[in-house]
């Protein structure tokens, strides 16, 4: 029988403290795990599209909790109860409403019909599009997703009013009296006032680097008609359960409109079919 000799130190205890050192050592030398990270607030960005180009300039939102709703207790029942309402994660906007010349691209490349400048004009000056239904701005809205492999839609009705209080609490995001020449409407004190749209970026832009929220177009969003507040979500999600399936939200107020309807809180419904010359749309 053969013996064979083992040196005492190459024998290692089996203890618990043992294995806990062997697991800690393990971990050490796996490779660190690297979150994604979120774009940070006042980020822009344009994505690119599979058929060249790019979508439209974004603007990172920053999460927050705003009071939505009539503040100045100066609106229309529907803009009541003024409710808490939490964004929990930062999202994007788009900097300026949707442009005639992005949104033309879209309809030329579907087979769709140009919509209608008035004579205004369409592609140098960067006019927000107008003539546009719910309808047309969802069809964008899927059409720029597939293009980019990002999602885009319309904002919710909350998203879009915290992004055009941006931190405020007042009628506009400048205060509570109209002035001069900060947005376009009947009375707003612009060279557009009550004639025509202006081109998109005339304006200063608010704290979250957004232009043109208020005045100019009216701009469509996700959700459905509620006569008012009551039961709302509190969460920024597009309230599409109940109130009336046949109408759909807008909101900002246009060039045509008294300085009243260009609050941060006006509300306003049409039918997702419906066309104006004062009505276009913004991405989120």
């Amino acid at each position: 029988m053969e013996y064979f000799l083992v040196k005492a130190e190459s024998i290692e205890p089996d203890t618990e403290a043992v294995r806990l050192a062997r697991e800690r050592l393990a971990e050490r030398a796996k490779p660190p795990v690297v979150e994604p990270s979120r774009p940070v607030p006042g980020t822009v960005f344009r994505d690119t599209l599979k058929k060249g180009g790019q979508g439209p300039e974004m603007v990172v939102v920053p999460a927050g909790r705003f009071r939505m709703g009539d503040l100045q207790g100066v609106g229309n029942s529907d803009e009541k109860p003024v409710h808490t309402v939490t964004i929990a994660k930062s999202f994007a906007m788009g900097k300026y409403p949707v442009t005639f010349k992005e949104y033309d691209r879209f309809a030329r490349a579907t087979g769709r019909e140009l919509p209608g400048d008035q004579g205004w004009g369409r592609g140098k000056r960067k006019r927000p599009v107008i003539n546009i239904s719910w309808e047309d701005a969802v069809a964008y809205c899927e059409w720029l997703s597939e293009q980019t492999s990002k999602r885009y839609r319309l904002p919710s009705e909350a998203e879009w009013e915290y992004a055009a209080r941006a931190g405020t609490k007042t009628a506009y995001w400048w205060g509570d009296v109209i002035g001069r020449n900060r947005a376009n409407c009947d009375g707003c004190g612009s060279q557009w006032d009550n004639r025509q749209t202006a081109p998109v970026g005339s304006f200063d832009p608010n704290p979250f680097g957004l232009y043109d929220l208020l005045g100019n177009v009216w701009e469509w969003v996700q959700d459905s008609w509620h006569e008012n507040y009551a039961g709302a979500p509190t969460d920024g999600s597009a309230w599409l359960t109940g109130g009336d399936s046949g109408l759909r939200v807008i909101r900002g107020g246009c060039w045509g409109n008294v300085p009243w309807a260009l609050r941060a809180s006006t509300r306003l419904k049409d039918g997702p079919a419906y066309r104006s010359n004062a009505l276009g749309f913004r991405l989120p």
